[in-house]
């Protein structure tokens, strides 16, 4: 029979995603639909208004003026609107009904706003399910990272042997992400995509997307080193753990591991017992929290393609397949040849045993969210031991970030283009830097893929406001772009394992 034999979890996941997507465009936003909140006498009052031809802001000493498309800019006009002027904001919408020998025009006017917001549909309703998900495998994250890691180090023993891992965990992280960003580089000055944009179209992207630009620009992005190394140290590794800072929880469960190894054995056993035990009942979690990836993945899908479309990409192309065609290069060619020639590691064993975390990946676009997956997939699927993973993969998941930094060579690269600058070898070589010790340097706050284009912008004199061009497409390209930071996470674990001769049996192809 047809459903005789169960069908795969990662088969599940990709029926979901598939049929997720076309929800999503089925039930997507319409853009020309608001729904405006204000306040009553008798309470809130929500209103409909779509298909206008005109709108205005109304302000004590000013006016603004928007036309159809402009269903966002309304927005965020009034979102960054000073408190003291969103009282007094009257705004006005005009609509021309035509009848049979004229046409009328309609007015509506609405006065104490206090929200305007896109109209939901079906599939954007449905993300909580999605956000439920992607909470459930975070907040295995943090307990299955401490407990392994104890558990690993202590099986190491040796603190020389703990430091020669670190060391050769750090430079492939370095290599692989210096790689990455050459990649992009060469993709976008062989492509060109920033020079089959025409100046009316760059205009009216920055436009779109200008509010969001001046708060990004703001942001500042310090790199120092020294403080890094610093901050690696927690001064309250409880603290630590409640913020959610991978680097001084990687400090803490080491150190905790390997003194374990120095006290009275009866009494280490006992706290490495109970520690694995956390350690196996956090992966049983993430085998229970995974029986409904398949929905969690539908309903992150649904709502993203609902909510965002795929209009932009058709505007910006060029800039999109540059930067799929660099990440697709990474993925399966870089890391291919450290998968075969470090890991010694057949490469479909390889891409087939991290598919799960692969798809998990590009439907979260969160590398800590992936993570209790990730360590599964290289555990049980690629024979990685668990010394390695609990080390390795944490490290990356915060300062690992191929996918992220190969993007940032192309969008630097592009946006100069579009203004007409041409990047020497000097200013190339500039952004190499730059880029790789700020995916190394810097903590691992929201956006900060972005705050960081900032900063290469700024370190090679490209306009800052650049990044307009490229927001409305960074949450989709950032979905493929997590998919090659934590493949690349996997790989290093493979590639150190190996070094150390300590892989054991995984997945069979």
């Amino acid at each position: 029979m047809f459903f005789k034999r169960p069908v795969p979890l990662h088969t599940k996941i990709i029926i979901a995603l598939v049929l997720g997507a076309i929800f999503g465009v089925i039930f997507s936003i319409d853009t020309y639909k608001l729904k405006i909140i204000t306040r009553t006498s008798e309470g809130e009052s929500k209103s409909i208004v779509e298909r206008w031809d005109k709108a205005e802001f109304i302000l004590p000493n000013s006016k603004k003026e928007f036309t159809s498309e402009d269903q966002t800019k309304i927005i965020k006009f009034f979102k960054d609107l000073p408190k003291s002027e969103k009282g007094s904001a009257i705004l006005i919408f005009y609509k021309k009904s035509p009848s049979e020998n004229f046409s009328q025009t309609q007015v509506i006017k609405f006065e104490n706003i206090v929200e305007i917001q896109k109209v939901k549909t079906i599939a954007t309703e449905i993300k909580p399910i999605g956000t439920i998900f992607v909470r459930l495998l975070s907040f295995l994250a943090i307990p299955l990272v401490i407990a392994s890691l104890v558990v690993g180090s202590a099986s190491l023993g040796d603190i020389k042997k703990v430091g020669r891992i670190g060391g050769k965990t750090l430079g492939l992280y370095v290599i692989t992400t210096s790689i990455a960003i050459t990649v992009g580089l060469i993709s976008a000055n062989l492509i060109k995509p920033g020079e089959k944009i025409s100046s009316d179209i760059r205009d009216r992207i920055a436009s779109e997307y200008q509010a969001d630009v001046s708060e990004k620009i703001q942001q500042e992005l310090g790199v120092d080193i020294v403080d890094f190394l610093v901050n690696i140290v927690p001064t309250n590794p409880i603290n630590a753990m409640a913020n959610g800072n991978m680097l001084q929880i990687v400090f803490f469960a080491v150190i905790f591991g390997i003194t374990l190894t120095m006290i009275d054995k009866n009494k280490s056993d006992q706290v490495l017992r109970f520690l694995d035990g956390v350690s196996e009942t956090m992966i049983k979690m993430v085998d229970l929290v995974m029986k409904i990836a398949p929905y969690g993945v539908f309903a992150l899908i649904s709502a993203t393609v609902a909510e965002f479309g795929f209009g932009i990409l058709k505007t910006l192309l060029w800039y999109v397949a540059t930067v799929l065609i660099g990440l697709s290069f990474h993925l399966f060619g870089v890391y291919s040849l450290g998968v075969k020639f470090l890991g010694k590691m057949n490469l479909l064993k390889f891409f087939k045993g991290m598919r799960d975390a692969q798809i998990i990946a590009f439907s979260t676009s969160s590398s800590a969210a992936t993570l209790p997956v990730n360590f599964e997939c290289t555990e049980r699927n690629l024979g990685v031991p668990k010394q390695i993973t609990s080390f390795v993969l944490p490290l990356g998941a915060t300062i690992n970030m191929d996918g992220t930094a190969l993007y940032q060579g192309v969008a630097a690269v592009f946006i100069a283009q579009v203004y007409g600058f041409n990047l020497d070898i000097t200013q190339q070589l500039t952004i190499v830097l730059t880029a790789t010790l700020a995916s190394i340097g810097t903590a691992p706050v929201p956006g900060v893929g972005i705050i960081m284009l900032v900063m290469i912008l700024k370190a090679i004199h490209v306009p800052a406001e650049g990044i307009a061009l490229i927001l409305g497409v960074d949450r989709i390209l950032d979905m493929y772009r997590t998919v090659v930071n934590i493949t690349g996470d996997a790989m290093v674990a493979v590639a150190v394992s190996k070094s150390e001769g300590l892989m054991k049996n995984g997945l069979k192809v």
